[in-house]
């Protein structure tokens, strides 16, 4: 039995990263993490929910519940709460209100905490800002 490590991959915006950590992730049969749709998933919530105010959506936090789940063709969802989001969270407004609610240091420790709890199982490929020196600064192979 093969020893299964995290891999993590941090980069400019726009370099590519994703699209090689899907490619590897499905090459290797690792999970791939979209800490991006993380993000877009929380922001979803909060807009399902008409939640605005900084310290409701800190309070809310403990109703999210972000995964991944994988498609019969190979993809993977992201669903929030048991449910697949993977279209809802690719909208424009999604997206300007994932970039609202990133900026809020709570979010994003729940999340670099849902993150590193992905990862325990190992045989993960993650990309995203920070995840090297941040969510996983003893990763067994970084990329940059």
């Amino acid at each position: 039995m093969e020893k299964k490590i995290v891999i993590a991959i941090d980069g400019h915006s726009s370099s590519g990263k994703s699209t090689m950590a899907k490619d590897l992730a499905k090459a290797i049969g690792y999970t791939y993490i979209d800490t991006g749709a993380m993000y877009r998933a929380v922001a979803l919530y909060m807009l399902q929910h008409g939640i605005t105010e900084e310290s409701a959506i800190v309070e809310a936090l403990k109703d999210v519940r972000v995964g991944f789940a994988l498609q019969t063709d190979g993809s993977q969802h992201t669903t929030l709460n048991g449910e697949d989001v993977e279209g809802q969270i690719r909208t424009l407004e999604v997206g300007n209100r994932a970039s609202q609610v990133s900026q809020i240091k709570e979010v994003r420790a729940f999340l670099v905490r849902q993150q590193q709890a992905m990862g325990e199982a190992k045989g993960i490929v993650m990309d995203g800002r920070d995840i090297g020196t941040v969510v996983f600064p003893q990763a067994e192979l970084k990329l940059f």
